[in-house]
């Protein structure tokens, strides 16, 4: 399983149920499955975060990176989500797709530091929010918290526009960042203020390593 090849482990997530009715406050954009897959295949093939690790999502909405640690061989994998109704359909997906070692926690991302959450995983991976309309900021608070849970290494997705801010800021959270891809982030227009169709975001892939300045 843990070799499972990069069309594959898409065609498997591409069966993930997504959010029936996101809501604008959290930023509930849904990871396509393509970029889940790429992002998740690449932890493993390149740098061997996922197989046999623990690994934690912040803000795992409805699992689908979750779920690609999971079929990649994570030894356990727990999201930790703030919506319940993502919370029930992350759970329904699990139980659909029949997947062991993998669950997800109702809880407020930014009330994770100082829990019994901190360095409990070897990898923490999340698609935050990207910090527009109501949530400014947001994104770099969920970097700060993860970088707070892993031992190992934090991938995560942040607009390409902030990366000389989030460089700075890693190192001042000791640790080193590194932009692994470039990314053209599609996103559905499932909200009213979004009068094209869908539209693109350019994103940046980052994986951090920890306690490495």
């Amino acid at each position: 399983m843990a070799r499972m090849k990069l069309r594959k482990l898409e065609e498997y997530l591409q069966g993930v149920d997504g959010f029936e009715q996101p809501k604008i406050l959290l930023e509930q954009y849904p990871t396509p499955p393509h970029i889940a897959a790429c992002m998740a295949h690449h932890m493993q093939s390149q740098h061997e975060d996922i197989e046999g690790k623990l690994v934690g999502d912040l803000g795992c909405g409805c699992g689908m990176l979750s779920i690609a640690s999971t079929l990649l061989g994570a030894q356990l994998t727990v999201g930790f989500e703030l919506d319940g109704d993502a919370v029930d359909t992350f759970r329904g997906n699990v139980v659909e797709m029949e997947l062991p070692n993998v669950d997800c926690v109702r809880a407020d991302v930014l009330q994770l530091i100082g829990s019994k959450w901190e360095k409990s995983f070897d990898t923490v991976l999340m698609n935050p929010p990207f910090g527009t309309k109501h949530n400014a900021g947001m994104d770099m608070r969920f970097l700060e918290v993860a970088l707070r849970l892993a031992n190992r290494a934090v991938y995560s997705l942040h607009k390409t526009s902030t990366r000389a801010y989030i460089q700075k800021k890693a190192q001042e959270w000791g640790a080193r960042g590194s932009v692994v891809a470039e990314l053209r982030y599609n996103i559905d227009a499932s909200y009213k203020f979004h009068k094209q169709k869908s539209r693109d975001i350019e994103v940046d892939f980052w994986r951090f390593e920890i306690g490495k300045e």
